[in-house]
């Protein structure tokens, strides 16, 4: 049996709001993903002509101008498809160009229509090692968590902080459903799967499960449970 390809990752911060784009790639053939490359594309292409990584493809965690805005050019410069994330996020990408204009940087990002949508239960692949996606709405509709359980290691865009959660306050966001999707979707990958998040540092499902004043075990306990309906 061929063993499984070992993978390294180099987090790799972009736009004003300090946003985790990460370089996953084989540490022998240097091919790579990047998830989440919220924009500065010219900043992504130098790191990885520093290692030597070919680009195969761009995985998405969820629509926001900082996590999808690099998507588009990156996808035009290396000839690659752009994957996820959940087809219910496509009116964030649509707006991607209008949204940081709005922020005052105009031309940071730029809209984009992924090649292909997730759904909860797919699959991904780079050097043979699969990761599985979940769906996990709450901060956006169509946010995915995308993980492997071998490597314990989890890429939660903005649903999980080190000691905290991901906004409900833009349009579509649900604080219940939000809570749901970390509970019944992340936590039982286990407590020792390590999470990249967003922005800031990584932790693991354990601690957050031990002290998040969100979602930390005791307080999810004692919390008044969702009558308002699924989600």
């Amino acid at each position: 049996m061929k063993p499984m390809a070992r993978l390294d990752l180099k987090l790799l911060p972009v736009t004003p709001f300090a946003q985790n784009c990460s370089l996953l790639y084989d540490v022998e053939t240097k091919e790579g993903v990047l998830i989440d490359p919220g924009g500065e594309p010219e900043k992504l292409k130098t790191a990885m002509e520093e290692i030597g990584i070919t680009l195969k493809e761009i995985w998405l965690t969820h629509g926001h101008l900082d996590h999808a805005g690099g998507a588009q050019t990156l996808r035009e410069d290396f000839g690659i498809e752009v994957i996820g994330p959940h087809k219910d996020d496509q009116f964030w990408m649509d707006d991607i160009e209008q949204h940081w204009a709005r922020y005052g940087h105009a031309g940071m990002g730029r809209n984009v229509v992924p090649d292909r949508y997730l759904n909860d239960g797919d699959e991904l692949e780079l050097s043979g090692v699969t990761f599985k996606v979940a769906h996990t709405p709450g901060h956006t509709p169509g946010h995915v968590v995308i993980y492997n359980q071998d490597m314990k290691i989890a890429f939660v865009g903005d649903v999980l902080f080190r000691g905290s959660i991901g906004r409900t306050d833009f349009p579509k966001g649900n604080h219940a459903q939000l809570i749901k999707s970390i509970t019944t979707k992340l936590w039982p990958l286990g407590s020792d799967m390590r999470f990249v998040p967003g922005h800031g540092p990584m932790g693991t499902f354990g601690a957050e499960r031990a002290d998040n004043p969100y979602v930390a075990d005791d307080v999810v306990k004692h919390s008044t449970p969702n009558t308002s309906g699924p989600g």
